[in-house]
């Protein structure tokens, strides 16, 4: 296999005859919710062990008395008193805090751990679970554009199969199944443009963050959306791939394919590629991470080849969305440059929907923020984390100077 070093098995080891236990951390956002609807649809696969939210505590509330998990973690504490006394009538244990949040992963009780978290957050918990030998669905990107070298290291040491949920990346491991044994020539991921495919730096200038969360394919968060719109998501992808997948940056390519319909596609030695398609729906990923090598029967709406009649594909325009080629930049550096880029992208993403910054402007301060911040080649976790805290700083004072 040379360098490649994937995070998932090679073979079929079991097919599901009891229910999983399932953990998920971030449950009231998108990929949580749609995770939820999956569970429900499988009651006899599935048990629902641990919720957790960042601030929503009404829908976590909710949740928590539909699904009766063993316990659920707020991590905002001051919403805890109101969690706690609207599930005080029942066995569901009450935590808060983002060290409850780190910690509740470790739960014996507990077969996967599915991580929806927005942004660098997910990070210490994936940790966590992958220490305590958790099987890991990672919905957290950003989980291994920070700390990739790290996280596979520890997958592999404590034996621990990492399942993509990213459509992308689910994709390219639905490829994969009986190919393990094949070298891979290319991973093509495909993007859809987003909502400003096609447009100029000139008309890009004066967009709003109403115009940029209005995805033409995909219901996402607000951030994720806003990197959709920029392409620094499919920037984030191509590292989360990089460390998935273990081939280099060379071999990754981005194409732009606006229906979405064709998810990526991996081309082989003898110049084979085959693609994974089906209409845009998150569903799909999530289910096929919680039940590998299993698929389970679903009702989701089925692609009609009819109503698609043209499938087409272009290349992205880097000069206007520069996000991408930052983020390439960040991979072949290697060290904690994907971990600056990430935590600039935070920052930015979070000014440009405060209104404080253009949408342009986003990609100048992560470029900039990559030249201040002091580069390690090889850093270890807490080197990563303030590389995270002093790359925010970085940035911020950046935003101050411009306002």
């Amino acid at each position: 296999m040379g360098e490649e070093k994937r995070l998932f098995p090679k073979t079929v080891f079991y097919f599901m005859s009891e229910k999983k236990h399932v953990a998920i951390l971030g449950s009231t956002g998108s990929i949580g919710t749609q995770t939820l609807e999956v569970i429900k649809s499988h009651p006899d696969k599935f048990e629902v062990e641990v919720l957790t939210a960042q601030n929503n505590a009404d829908l976590l509330i909710q949740q928590a008395l539909e699904f009766r998990p063993n316990c659920v973690v707020i991590v905002n504490e001051l919403h805890y008193q109101k969690v706690k006394d609207a599930l005080l009538h029942t066995e569901i244990k009450v935590y808060a805090g983002e060290k409850a949040l780190a910690q509740v992963v470790e739960m014996d009780t507990i077969d996967v751990v599915l991580t929806a978290l927005v942004g660098y957050s997910g990070l210490l918990p994936t940790i966590k679970a992958v220490q305590a030998g958790k099987q890991i669905a990672l919905a957290n990107k950003e989980t291994l554009v920070v700390a990739g070298e790290l996280i596979t290291q520890l997958a592999r040491e404590n034996g621990v199969n990492i399942y993509p949920v990213d459509s992308e990346h689910s994709a390219i491991f639905q490829c994969l199944v009986g190919e393990f044994h094949n070298p891979i020539e290319k991973l093509i991921l495909t993007a859809s443009g987003g909502p400003f495919r096609g447009k100029t730096r000139e008309f890009l200038k004066y967009v709003t963050k109403e115009q940029a969360l209005k995805h033409p394919n995909w219901d996402m968060g607000a951030k994720i959306t806003i990197d959709s719109a920029s392409l620094m998501n499919k920037g984030l992808e191509v590292i989360e791939a990089k460390w998935l997948f273990g081939v280099s940056q060379e071999k990754i390519e981005v194409i732009v394919h606006p229906q979405s319909i064709i998810h990526s596609l991996i081309q082989f030695e003898d110049g084979s590629i085959k693609a994974q398609l089906g209409l845009p729906d998150m569903r799909i990923p999530i289910q096929f991470a919680l039940t590998y090598p299993e698929r389970l029967k679903a009702d989701f709406p089925r692609f009609d080849f009819a109503k698609y009649p043209s499938l087409t594909f272009e290349q992205p325009d880097v000069d206007t969305f520069r996000n991408l080629n930052l983020a390439f930049q960040a991979i072949k550096q290697g060290g904690n440059a994907p971990c600056i880029l990430n935590a600039a992208n935070e920052v930015a993403v979070a000014a440009f929907l405060r209104d404080e910054i253009g949408f342009l402007e986003m990609s100048d301060l992560i470029e900039e923020t990559l030249q201040k911040s002091c580069f390690i080649e090889h850093p270890n976790l807490e080197e990563y984390i303030e590389t995270d805290k002093m790359s925010r700083i970085i940035t911020e004072q950046l935003i101050k100077s411009k306002v």
